[in-house]
């Protein structure tokens, strides 16, 4: 008969079976670690560029590889994110194409027939790629529309206005026209711009610190906005943020649950503006950029299928997603991007390089 070992050698056996079980999760935990560097130049970014506080998060494939919190930000911090605003509103109005009561290529017109003539033309497709033809960011027309109109009021107004070019044939970023998709959502369901985006975006996935104001009135409260910027009016927080990302990164899914179509997601990362004038670009805009519906396109394939998607806000929040590597991630602050772009996107090439080396 085996002799039983002792208790002793039995304990040490157990720590070292614990030992060897736990080789594998200590090096998965490394492996999710922050690349090297990046804090160094986070930290210089800060200082150099006079940005309070950064949180970084990066992800491969649905797996968070790390966070960071640098400089003066709380990790439940609430900060607007501009322009970043923009991918939330045009998959928000895109819920409402995946079930037929919008139409992407149908003309406004008769759904708003203060929309007469050329601008009686205009379809979804073209708002949600600022290729409508109503002007671009210069005008500030919906930034400086009182926030206690309706989107249908806020619509009217800007059916008033000229159109600067005709539909369809140049972009300019910027335009007041995604409030025209808010009074389309409207219409269609009955709903306020508030409880659609409550019911179908932030609620199914868990987004209980995000809300819709307006940029020039950031006392109010989200109750009392009946006009939210559409391009540019989100509050939120970073682990919101990237709950939004990762399901647009899952091609519409999030926990099991089907939040916007695979196709949904697919047209919206489509470069809308191929072949079309990009008269109006932010700045520091890159030559040779496109753009989807709601999205930046980086870069586009042979299909004009977008294979590197972001959505930068002037406050400094730069969401994006790399389909070709399956990286994805978000820089959250309050700073303005011009003066943190540079190290931004150094900071981005770092972790896009880890984060694809074979070891990972």
């Amino acid at each position: 008969m085996a002799a039983v070992p002792s208790l002793a050698w039995r304990r040490v056996g157990g720590l070292l079976l614990l030992a060897v079980a736990l080789i594998p999760v200590l090096a998965l935990a490394a492996s999710r670690g922050p690349p090297p560097g990046l804090a160094e130049l986070l930290d210089e970014m800060i200082r150099q560029d006079g940005a309070p506080g950064v949180t970084v998060m990066a992800f491969r494939d649905g797996r968070l590889l790390f966070r960071l919190d640098r400089g003066r930000i709380a990790p439940d911090a609430r900060l607007p994110v501009a322009s970043a605003s923009k991918w939330m509103a045009a998959a928000l109005v895109m819920t409402l194409v995946d079930e037929g009561k919008l139409s992407l290529d149908e003309p406004i017109g008769p759904r708003l027939p203060e929309f007469t003539g050329p601008a009686g033309a205009i379809t979804l497709r073209q708002i949600l790629s600022y290729t409508s033809g109503q002007g671009s960011l210069k005008g500030l027309v919906d930034v400086r529309q009182p926030p206690d109109l309706s989107l249908r009021e806020s619509a009217r107004r800007i059916a008033a206005l000229p159109l600067a070019d005709p539909p369809g044939a140049v972009f300019k970023y910027g335009s007041p026209a995604f409030q025209i998709a808010g009074a389309l959502a409207e219409q269609a369901t009955g709903q306020t711009w508030a409880a659609l985006f409550e019911a179908r975006i932030a609620r199914p996935l868990g987004m209980s610190h995000t809300s819709w104001g307006a940029p020039l009135n950031p006392g109010l409260p989200p109750e009392a906005v009946r006009n939210p910027n559409l391009q540019g009016g989100v509050v939120t927080t970073a682990d919101d943020y990237a709950r939004f990302l990762g399901m647009i990164a899952a091609g519409g899914e999030w926990g099991g649950r089907r939040i916007l179509s695979a196709g949904a997601v697919a047209e919206m990362a489509r470069a809308q503006t191929l072949g079309k004038s990009m008269a109006f670009m932010p700045g520091g805009a890159e030559a040779g950029l496109q753009y989807g519906l709601g999205e930046w396109c980086e870069a586009v394939g042979a299909d004009g299928d977008c294979t590197v998607v972001s959505s930068p806000g002037a406050l400094g929040t730069y969401p994006w997603i790399d389909r070709r590597s399956g990286v994805y991630g978000l820089f959250f602050m309050n700073r303005r991007l011009p003066l943190v772009e540079q190290q931004v996107q150094a900071a981005r090439r770092l972790i896009e390089q880890a984060a694809t080396r074979p070891d990972r």
